[in-house]
């Protein structure tokens, strides 16, 4: 197989697709997606929103920019345990899926 695969999580427990990666994006493109799929499904954008809450800083209202923002050694290291580059940014699909799978697996 020729260029760059990636593996992600199948939509059943347990499965898994390969599927050819897609050119990197910001994570501030990644955003619009992810907002346009939440205000489609509800429940895909409470996934997204506890998701969310559950990466921010700790004690965000005491140091500017006074924003629930996400840890960025946590944030890297789970992109490069998850695609071996901390500089990666997610598809949107694998996000979506993760939220869910943590709704579903954690029973938040």
């Amino acid at each position: 197989m020729g260029g760059e695969y990636t593996v992600g999580l199948g939509d059943s427990p347990g499965t898994m697709y390969l599927a050819p990666m897609a050119a990197p994006d910001s994570w501030w493109s990644l955003i619009p997606r992810l907002a346009g799929r939440a205000l489609l499904n509800p429940r895909i954008a409470w996934d997204l929103l506890t998701l969310t809450w559950a990466f921010r800083r700790r004690r965000w209202w005491a140091a500017p920019p006074f924003l629930p923002s996400p840890i960025e050694p946590i944030s890297e290291w789970r992109m490069h345990t998850a695609y071996g580059d901390e500089r990666r940014v997610p598809p949107a699909d694998d996000v979506i899926r993760f939220a869910r799978w943590r709704r579903e697996i954690l029973k938040l």
